[in-house]
């Protein structure tokens, strides 16, 4: 393998050989596939890798596989795709509207899943949270062998992963559950959202709620579920304004971010009206 140079691009034909590239550069090197968040680097000022491993033509990470219990998912497929194939299935609408509505469609054609996941500085990613309320696992490969994490060990873990720790794909367990995702952006074309809500349900016979769970987004700097809240809504109907009203009684368990896009406090203030439209899109 040639050694890298500062504008280096090397072409991945496996995953074992994404990692052997990756594992060579070290600290110098990283994987690269839509590149949506990478190229904007200069303009953040962000430190940029001297070489690039592309992995977006390995085959096998950019498949989605569908069974009775399980929807495993390659990492360089595209938010576009995700949204195409994933909206029949009635459990994952959630991580459907959150791939079809994030960024605008051009950027759709090209983002990966993946990326999403492994792009620490961006609190505002939409496919986080939708992944997180369905108990997602995201599985690693290094050169030591395979490794799956739950997502949200991933999210906490992913800075400290190592330069040759590649994403490889996200497995998620089906269950009768219905799922849904909001989000508020300042204006519609192409805004980062300054709050996200996904949410799956589980009911009872009886129409009440067995199991919730909620993934927030870009409120916080990391994205993570909201437990209280989750709890406080197990044995209650599924209702759109009690859960609002719920979410209004436990939003103060989380620390807004402030940002050029809106103060923290705003973040916060807006989570139970979110919270109650993905109770309304639950039945749409």
């Amino acid at each position: 393998m040639p050694e890298p140079k500062s504008d280096s691009l090397y072409i991945a034909g496996s995953v074992a050989d994404a990692v052997a590239a990756l594992a060579d550069r070290g600290s110098d090197g990283a994987a690269l596939a839509g590149a949506t968040w990478a190229m904007r680097a200069p303009i953040r000022g962000d430190r940029q890798a001297r070489s690039h491993v592309a992995i977006s033509k390995i085959a096998e990470l950019r498949t989605i596989e569908v069974s009775d219990k399980e929807v495993v998912i390659g990492s360089c497929v595209t938010h576009a795709e995700l949204a195409r194939r994933l909206e029949p299935i009635p459990e994952l609408r959630g991580l459907a509207m959150a791939a079809g509505s994030s960024a605008n469609p051009a950027v759709r054609q090209v983002a990966t899943v993946g990326g999403n996941l492994c792009t620490a500085d961006f609190a505002a990613a939409d496919l986080v949270p939708a992944l997180l309320c369905l108990d997602a696992a995201v599985e690693i490969e290094t050169s030591d062998g395979s490794a799956r994490l739950a997502i949200a060990d991933f999210l906490m873990r992913r800075t400290s992963l190592g330069s040759a720790s590649l994403v490889r794909r996200i497995i998620i367990p089906l269950r009768p559950m219905l799922s849904a995702h909001a989000r508020l952006p300042l204006r519609k074309a192409g805004d980062y959202p300054v709050a996200i809500v996904s949410l799956s349900i589980e009911t009872r016979r009886d129409g009440t709620i067995a199991a919730a769970r909620i993934g927030v987004g870009s409120v916080e700097a990391v994205a993570r579920r909201w437990s209280r809240l989750e709890e406080a809504l197990i044995g209650t109907p599924r209702d759109a304004i009690l859960a609002g009203e719920q979410a209004q009684a436990s939003a103060g368990t989380f620390t807004g971010r402030d940002g050029i896009d809106a103060p923290s406090w705003y973040r916060v203030m807006v989570l139970p009206t979110l919270v109650r439209r993905a109770f309304e899109l639950l039945d749409q």
